[in-house]
């Protein structure tokens, strides 16, 4: 299994260091105040106005023409693949995709669609995987309707696609009358770590959204953009799955404060990460894989510690992380500081020359 959840202990000591993911950020008090004084009114008739700002500020930064507010960025996945998608479609992603591990076969349960896994190292499949795949419109296989990248690839180590790899995916499944899908739930890493506008790092994609609950720090939302078509159709599906979230302007001013603030400061974290890598590859036998973003990907069975030992271990202490496809991963964000990353290579350093 790619996830394997970490067990919650009544007795264990509590949490100081949370390694374990990006959404585990808490709203700044700032964020706070931002969220208490939000303008609402019904999200269900247009009516709230934080969160029409919200919707236009994310089609500007996409690039598109429109967008809507969501409550996961699951739920933009979904419900993206239900507007694109008819029962029996096929869709293109690597095998590592979030679509694919994480979401509880909702593509397949909900839409009927099947999800083709395709191979590649680091959570990227090729050019040559995806054209490899393609097979000729005919009556005996499925249609072929979407191909979906992640952008940054989360179990292939928040690895970034290149931008000229994205515009040749684009380009070759525009050529087979494919929709194309980016799952953005950290495109704004990506952005920052290569100087690359989410407007040009997202063109050539049909559907894109943005997580704010991860690296951005909301406490709950996700924003998905695409033509007004698109939208108009993924709100029939926001409908069927279970509606507005009525005043929710209160969240949404919380998406656009992170959006104000917290973007440029995604940089902090990647330079934490690379931190916590140096720390870790110093190890004798500990395998590191280098980030790119705000993950890190180890593996310390090397140095004579299984991983789940590993994480077990630094639970006692206070340091939470996760084992995720058989290694370790570590997860920087705007709650764990510059000391707490020195405090985690010293425990691991220590918890290595125990073992």
């Amino acid at each position: 299994m790619p996830y394997t959840p970490v067990p919650t202990d009544p007795k264990a000591s509590p949490v100081r260091i949370n390694l374990l993911s990006d959404t585990q950020t808490r709203p700044t008090p700032a964020m706070r105040e931002a969220m208490a004084r939000a303008e609402v009114g019904d999200e269900q008739i247009g009516d709230d106005p934080t969160v029409n700002l919200l919707c236009e500020r994310v089609a500007s930064l996409l690039g598109k023409e429109a967008a809507v507010f969501m409550p996961s960025g699951t739920m933009c996945n979904v419900s993206a693949t239900l507007a694109h998608c008819r029962p029996g479609d096929e869709i293109l992603a690597h095998e590592t995709a979030h679509i694919i591990a994480r979401e509880g076969g909702a593509h397949a349960a909900l839409g009927g669609f099947q999800v083709t896994r395709l191979p590649g190292a680091d959570g990227q499949f090729t050019l040559d995987t995806f054209r490899a795949a393609l097979h000729p419109r005919t009556r005996y296989e499925p249609p072929q309707t979407v191909v979906s990248v992640e952008q940054t690839a989360n179990i292939g180590g928040g690895t970034i696609w290149k931008k000229a790899v994205l515009d040749d995916v684009a380009a070759l499944a525009k050529r087979q009358d494919m929709a194309t899908h980016m799952d953005g739930a950290r495109l704004l890493n990506a952005c920052v770590a290569t100087s690359i506008s989410a407007h040009d790092m997202s063109a050539g994609w049909d559907s894109v959204w943005i997580d704010f609950s991860k690296g951005l720090g909301a406490p709950i939302g996700a924003a998905m953009a695409g033509s007004r078509a698109f939208i108009d159709e993924v709100w029939r599906w926001k409908q069927r799955l279970g509606g507005s979230m009525r005043q929710a302007g209160v969240c949404a001013a919380a998406c656009i404060h992170s959006l104000d603030h917290h973007i440029d400061r995604l940089a902090d974290d990647h330079a934490n990460a690379r931190v916590l890598a140096r720390g870790l590859s110093q190890m004798a036998g500990m395998v590191v894989q280098e980030p790119e973003t705000n993950l890190v990907f180890f593996d310390p069975s090397g140095a004579g510690l299984p991983g789940q030992q590993m994480v077990t271990r630094l639970r006692d202490h206070g340091v939470l992380l996760e084992m995720m496809d058989g290694r370790i991963r570590a997860c920087t964000h705007l709650d764990v500081s510059a000391a707490m990353i020195e405090e985690t290579i010293g425990l691991v350093r220590d918890i290595v020359r125990k073992a």
